[in-house]
């Protein structure tokens, strides 16, 4: 089971550290350092409503603070953070997804090989 946790991340005073046109993407790094910080992990992936929060008023403007969740994702081989803004709606990982799409292609196949019978033909050879 994943372990899921809320934090208020502070970024106003990483921002300010650098140049004005830097200040989205200098949020960005903070949220992953402050998260790597908290939960000792290295791999740590940001949301799509993170990233649009982080980005919606421009590159000068990033939010003072934000609310995150984060929760702890282990597939197969790998260990990650996942990181979403508070209140984002849930989406479904990328494999189940892939399955999904590859099923309905299998299915649209078979239909296809069932409705049209194979057409037999004669081959002729010519003598010259």
């Amino acid at each position: 089971m994943a372990e899921e946790r809320t934090y208020n991340i502070p970024l106003r005073k990483e921002w300010l550290k650098v140049p004005i046109y830097k200040r989205a993407s200098k949020s960005v790094r903070a949220v992953k350092q402050f998260i790597k910080k908290h939960t000792k992990s290295e791999d740590i992936r940001i949301g799509r409503y993170l990233n649009q929060e982080l980005w919606s008023r421009g590159n000068r403007h990033p939010p003072p603070k934000v609310s995150v969740t984060t929760k702890l994702v282990e597939e197969k081989d790998k260990k990650y953070v996942q990181v979403e803004l508070v209140g984002a709606p849930e989406e479904k990982p990328k494999e189940e997804k892939k399955e999904k799409a590859k099923e309905e292609k299998k299915e649209a196949k078979e239909e296809k090989k069932e409705e049209k019978p194979k057409k037999e033909t004669k081959k002729t050879v010519k003598k010259s």
